[in-house]
């Protein structure tokens, strides 16, 4: 197959675009900013063909024009601002723009292209405050988004939704659980850097790391939820439209941090003294409940392989010693 991947140079269309380069699979990247060189070179080694489309997302004839150019028989749309507070003032348009703008333009893309496979990522920030209410989050969930960035995916869900029906497109949405990992650079259009990836980077700055608490999540690494992005769009038996893709299991940020002190010399770490600034941003004052895989695991293969320690020990080599401790990419949406 041929995939056309929208925001294929953030985050999470590197990590699925390697998975799927991988199986040697082609892969058309469309996106604002070209893809990282670094990405460029790990593309080069791998058994499928990749091909960088340059364009935006909110663009609707050029996205049309680009997608018809690719000869792809599968769309996956993953380009996003996941936008801060500092955004939400500044730009709330942009993200809205982007957001569901961007969602619109590449369903009605596809149908104008007779691709008929769509899958559009959403995010696990959908369930908002449900994420304290409730002790798992299934896809029956209250969606109770907070911010911009969740309100949007939720909307973006909705109207991906409708124009599906309208255009009889075979459409799958994942929820994305919250991802750190390989190929997470600070981008243009990525406020909130994963924790994480924080702590990664203080440590290779030589900052001891303060955190706020521990922070128990179902965090989900890259390379896991491109499989699962994967494992969706090729699923034969799809008895949902909705699906979360996370991890299963839960580990803490202090976990991450002690496992961290283990395999890397003169890393520090503790919790922040009563009245002290932590150095670490969590987002949110409470921990989200977990997000629940069943309906995924039941129609798919997809089974989690990295826990906290295979997690770390791909990501610190895939940082290698020559990696920079700070951001190193311009960046795109995500």
């Amino acid at each position: 197959m041929a995939a056309f991947v929208t925001g294929a140079a953030g985050f999470i269309g590197l990590a699925v675009t390697e998975a799927l380069l991988t199986r040697g699979e082609r892969v058309i990247g469309f996106d604002l900013f070209p893809v990282s060189e670094q990405a460029k070179r790990t593309f080069a080694g791998l058994p499928g063909r990749f091909e960088q489309v340059m364009g935006d997302i909110c663009d609707a004839e050029g996205l049309k024009v680009a997608l018809r150019q690719s000869d792809a028989n599968c769309v996956l749309h993953l380009a996003a601002v996941t936008a801060g507070a500092s955004r939400e003032i500044a730009d709330p348009v942009g993200i809205v723009r982007v957001n569901i703008g961007g969602a619109a333009a590449t369903l009605e893309a596809a149908a104008a292209c007779g691709i008929r496979r769509v899958v559009h990522l959403s995010s696990g920030s959908v369930y908002g405050s449900s994420g304290r209410d409730v002790d798992l989050l299934t896809e029956d969930t209250p969606l109770r988004p907070e911010q911009l960035y969740g309100i949007t995916k939720q909307a973006s869900e909705a109207v991906a939704l409708r124009l599906a029906d309208l255009h009889r497109l075979d459409l799958s949405i994942g929820r994305l659980g919250t991802c750190f990992g390989r190929w997470e650079y600070a981008t243009r259009a990525r406020d909130t850097p994963s924790v994480p990836y924080q702590v990664v980077q203080a440590a290779r700055s030589g900052i001891a790391v303060i955190l706020p608490r521990s922070h128990l999540r179902d965090w989900l690494y890259a390379r896991d939820a491109a499989a699962a992005v994967h494992e969706l769009l090729y699923a034969r038996t799809r008895r949902h439209r909705v699906y979360n893709l996370a991890a299963g299991f839960m580990w803490s940020i202090a976990d991450f941090c002690a496992r961290l002190q283990q395999v890397r010399s003169g890393f520090e770490w503790r919790f922040a003294r009563p009245g002290e600034q932590a150095n670490i941003d969590y987002y949110a004052p409470y921990d989200r409940s977990a997000m629940a895989i069943e309906r995924l695991r039941g129609d798919t293969a997809f089974l989690p392989r990295y826990n906290l320690a295979e997690a770390l020990a791909d990501y610190l080599q895939w940082l290698g010693p020559a990696c920079d401790p700070v951001s190193r990419y311009g960046g795109t949406p995500s």
